[in-house]
This record gives C-alpha cells, structure tokens and sequence, in this order.
C-alpha cells in the first residue's frame, strides 16, 4: 500500500519532517508544503529521548542527529536557590537497547539537520494552505494564490494553529496557559560558572521556573524562563525589568545571567497548549505532532511526541491492510499516550506541589482563547 500513495504533508517542523522521511523511506511519493519562506527556529535547546534517536537510527539519520547534538546522562531538578529537590536519569526505552541516553540539542539544528535528510524538491516553501477538502478516498488542498493539490494521504503537521485540524476535527482554539516562556540562547562563558556539564537543570520558585540547558557541542546553553504571567498576547512586550522581577529570590548566578542578557535575543511567547482532540483523522487525513496534541512544555515531550507519531504513522501504514484501517491503528496507538503528557504537562511535578509550586496551574484555570 505505501508505495502506491501520494502523500502531501503540510508543515515542515519537527513532525512534518520526520513524516516526510519515514514514509518515503515506505516508498510513499511524498511532497511537504510549508507556508514560510524560509525555516527557521529560534529560541532554545530540547531534549531528544532514547527512544526519538531511536526512531533516528531506524531511518538511518542518527548521524546526522548525533554530531549536532550532545548525549545527557540525567536531569536534576533544584529549588530556587539551588537546593537540590530530585535528580534522575532521564527515561530510557525498552524498543530498542541502541540508544540509552537523550540528546540535547539546539531546536535549529534539529530541524536543519531534519529537513538536510529529505530528498531534494520535496520541501515547497510558500505555501500557506486556505481550504481543505475531504473527498473520502483523496482529499484536495487549496493554498493562497490558488494553487490545488490532490493526494492520497494528507499528513496534518501544521503545527498549534492547524488550519487541518479547525476545517475538519476540531474549531476550538488554543488554550492559554497563565505563563510566558523567555527563552535564549547564550555562550556557556556567560552562565556564570553554571555549566559543569551535559545535563539539564531545572530551578523552580514560586510561579517561575528556569530551565539550563548545555549545548556543549556548541559552548553555549540555553536559558529559559517561565513565569506566570495574566498576559495571553501571542508574542507580548517585555522588558528586562519584568524578567528580573520573575527570578527574584533565585540563586544570584541565575539573576546575573538574566540581568546580562540581550534582549534582542530573547524569544518572549505567551504559553498555549490545545485540549485532546477527539479524533485524528478521516479515511484520507491525519494529524500528527503539535496539530494533534500540542502540550505544554514542562514534560519537554513536545517535539519528542511529534517524531514518535511520524514513526507510529510508519509503522500502522507497514502493519495495516488499508489505509483507513491504518490510520485508525496509529490513533489507537498513539492517542492515549499523548493525551496523558497533555494531562501531566499542565500539572507540576507532583499534585502536592502545584498550588503551592505553581499557583493557579491547574487545568481548571485554563481558559480558552478563540
């Protein structure tokens, strides 16, 4: 069955893009249609669990992934003056015994290196979808100027505003977190003697949490902020002075890496996530990555998520008879486990903690934003 499919994929992020790969490697003709110009990532490093490098070295990219990336043993997680509150190995895998530790990694490398796998061609820029049409067995794409394409197999990537999942599964918005992220990239000479190593740190205060991340392989680490913060503008203005004031309290390292940092580098977002999805796809649509089940980042299983669905996606396809029983089996194997990281990544670390950790973090407070 794959070889015979023409599939157009829509988004060229880390779902998109790994889609892309797995299933033209099935011999699926593949084409991504992204509505950017040009593809860029700004704003920090990520972790890339055993069991995504996995995926990598199953596509046969781990290289590729490998020597922009560097391997981290475990993550620790400290209060907000450095005590320490729990350190663990990070999760490991039990598919696969190759690979036993995550990757960090800087998010444009990731995506770089992603999209430097595809075939030449396959990536089409400027193309930013208006309709959707299910015909049942096919579905046809209409994107600004006019431009239609009709395939087999439509692949949903585009990302927490997808206009795949608004025309065909579900119009609610993206839900509004009460947090901003304030995130950076900066040289490991300027974290104030923070960097020992390859492992992430997390320091957490009252309604704020800031995340170190080492991206040796580079000599920087990315820095992040998240705070509460009532404002639900998509990308609101901030100053130096309100970010100072969310780490006040915290370790004076931390403090004097905010107060030293360029504003003009720093990614400054509202936080949103969407609530489960009810359905995933038809017989000729799917979602997958942050279209289906966009999260919260405190798990950091986002860009994880959207790499095990282009895998699962692989994997049903290979397994199933047709391409509507296919699709049903991807859901049924994916669905219930991201719906649980949507769940767990709007609480804190444990329940004990959330109200008194993370003030007015529960679900309940989440109001919609349409």
């Amino acid at each position: 069955m794959p070889e015979a499919l023409k599939v157009a994929i829509v988004g060229a992020g880390y779902g998109g893009a790994a889609a892309a790969k797995a299933l033209s490697l099935l011999g699926a003709d593949v084409d991504v249609y992204e509505q950017a110009s040009r593809i860029r990532e700004v704003g920090a490093g990520i972790g890339l669990r055993p069991s995504t490098m996995n995926r990598f070295r199953q596509w046969g990219i781990l290289d590729a992934i490998a020597k922009v990336s560097s391997p981290s043993d475990y993550f620790e997680i400290l209060n907000a003056t450095g005590d320490p509150i729990m350190k663990e190995t990070w999760p490991g895998t039990h598919d696969f015994a190759e690979e036993t530790r995550t990757h960090l990694i800087h998010r444009g490398d990731f995506i770089d290196a992603l999209l430097g796998v595809l075939p030449e061609g396959m990536v089409h820029l400027g193309h930013q979808l208006e309709t959707i049409q299910d015909r049942g067995d096919r579905s046809v794409l209409t994107f600004a100027g006019g431009e239609t394409v009709e395939a087999d197999l439509v692949v949903g990537a585009d990302g927490i505003k997808s206009v795949v999942r608004r025309q065909l599964f579900s119009d609610k918005g993206p839900v509004f977190s009460g947090e901003h992220a304030y995130r950076t990239v900066i040289p490991a000479d300027d974290a104030h003697g923070m960097v020992v190593d390859d492992n992430l740190r997390m320091y957490i205060g009252r309604g704020t949490k800031i995340y170190l991340l080492p991206l040796r392989h580079r000599n920087q680490v990315s820095f992040d902020i998240t705070a509460l913060c009532p404002d639900s503008t998509w990308a609101p203005q901030v100053t130096k002075d309100d970010l100072l004031a969310t780490v006040d309290g915290f370790d004076e390292r931390l403090v004097n890496i905010t107060r030293d940092l360029d504003m003009n580098t720093v990614s400054i977002r509202a936080v949103y996530d969407i609530d489960p999805v009810d359905t995933w796809h038809s017989d000729s649509v799917v979602l997958v990555g942050d279209a289906a089940h966009s999260m919260l980042h405190h798990q950091g299983q986002g860009a994880n998520s959207a790499i095990e669905d282009a895998g699962a996606l692989a994997d049903a396809l290979r397994q199933a008879d047709s391409l509507k029983e296919a699709l049903a089996l991807y859901q049924t194997t994916r669905k219930p486990v991201t719906d649980e990281l949507q769940r767990i990544s709007r609480q804190g670390w444990t329940e004990e903690e959330i109200d008194d950790v993370f003030p007015g973090q529960k679900p309940a407070t989440a109001a919609p934003q349409e």
